[in-house]
């Protein structure tokens, strides 16, 4: 493990992954405590989608918006150390929160920290990662230790304080980590150097923001995101209340179900973008988001058993392995290096603004005048139309380049050779 440890590459990835996995126990947070809070401060349906699009909202507008500037700058490191600070101990003052609006004012301040997070890791990462392994690090990066963390222990540990407890002792606790996460990042991660020389060159037009758009993989990358952004998001907001309210399961069965989902995302942000490496990008999206719209319906049908029930979300679940792929691997792989935090924060930030602002709204607004099942079957039309966006995208895997062309080793973009 200590020799592993040695190779910076490895040690990167262990932290940003690590950090990133306490970053989403704080996000998911109020997701798991939902049922919770709904019942102490009174809060609808359409509140609790509210509550979770505010911090959607947010982080789209300063994932964007701090990326871009932190590719100006060409400096990454002191943006990533202040934003996990700030967004940590905005859990702390959700857990003080007395009312739907103190409540909404932090889940919109804490979108603001975590909006950069996401884009500028990734592009700490592609920089520094082989070609051979780039889709697998950008997978594990932003995958693994966000569901290992924040998807699987996050349901069990919150879940349970707040049975025991109280909600708000929850919130507190899943702030630290995230301190935690600024000491690695302060302690291990360094200014990646070529990233702070390329982006002192000047840009041609094309590698401008508008210019961005005119790669069909980046504009087609963002439609996808907003369908899959909602897959998930409506997943997390409404499955916890669903399986309380209309399957009447405990809320200790409650947080298992939705532990599954976290240990099939761990499992998969390895297995996922390894695949994509050797079968291509295309093939592994389209393939398993169509496998995603089988979470839902298994929640709203399955009447079998409930180690069946949890095998079968598990499965369906892999289709959360495809997120770093159109969200990271490809723009890295098709913009130049001086752009891939704009890049990645315009994709990442548009599935935020329409997937996740809108699809928690519109799901709570279905939930309170259909029942909890509508915004279930909104999830499941949204992995349809992920699968058949993905046709469309244009192969960027080294592996399954022809011979002409070749995957820059610094920046992943295509080059003719």
């Amino acid at each position: 493990m200590r020799q592993w440890f040695l190779s910076y590459e490895n040690r990167l990835l262990f932290v940003l992954s690590l950090s990133f996995g306490f970053v989403f126990f704080d996000r998911n947070a109020m997701s798991f405590l939902a049922p919770f809070v709904a019942a102490d401060l009174g809060l609808s349906n359409t509140r609790i989608g509210l509550l979770v699009s505010a911090l959607s909202l947010t982080w789209a507008v300063s994932g964007f918006v701090l990326g871009a500037r932190s590719d100006r700058s060409g400096r990454r490191k002191p943006y990533l150390l202040v934003a996990v600070m700030v967004f940590s101990l905005c859990s702390f003052v959700s857990g003080l929160a007395g009312s739907f609006f103190m409540l909404l004012a932090a889940r919109l301040l804490m979108g603001v920290a975590e909006g950069p997070i996401l884009p500028i890791s990734q592009t700490v990462m592609a920089m520094n990662s082989a070609t051979r392994r780039r889709g697998r690090n950008m997978g594990i990066m932003q995958n693994f230790g966000s569901n290992l963390l924040g998807s699987c222990l996050a349901p069990l540990v919150l879940v349970a304080i707040a049975s025991h407890y109280h909600w708000r002792l929850a919130f507190f606790i899943a702030g630290l980590p995230g301190l935690v996460a600024a000491w690695l990042i302060w302690r291990y991660v360094n200014e990646p150097r070529d990233v702070a020389t390329a982006s002192a060159m000047p840009m041609v037009a094309a590698e401008s923001t508008p210019g961005l758009l005119s790669y069909r993989n980046v504009w087609l990358s963002m439609v996808i995101a907003c369908f899959y952004v909602a897959w998930m998001v409506l997943g997390w907001a409404f499955m916890p209340v669903f399986y309380v309210n209309e399957r009447h399961f405990s809320s200790t069965q409650m947080g298992v179900l939705m532990s599954v989902l976290g240990a099939s995302a761990t499992v998969c942000s390895c297995v996922v973008p390894a695949l994509s490496d050797r079968l291509g990008r295309r093939p592994v999206v389209v393939v398993f988001s169509l496998i995603g719209a089988l979470t839902p319906l298994a929640a709203l049908y399955f009447q079998g058993p409930f180690w069946a029930l949890c095998t079968l979300l598990f499965v369906s679940w892999s289709a959360s392995g495809v997120a770093p792929i159109f969200m990271a691997t490809i723009p890295a792989e098709t913009v130049p290096p001086q752009r891939i935090a704009a890049c990645v924060g315009l994709v990442m930030g548009m599935g935020e603004v329409l997937g996740g602002v809108f699809s928690p709204v519109i799901g709570g607004w279905l939930a309170d005048a259909h029942g909890l099942a509508a915004p279930l079957m909104l999830q499941a039309g949204c992995a349809v139309v992920v699968a058949m966006l993905g046709l469309g995208l244009r192969e960027t895997a080294p592996s399954r380049l022809t011979p002409k062309t070749q995957c820059s080793p610094t920046n992943g973009s295509i080059e003719i050779i």
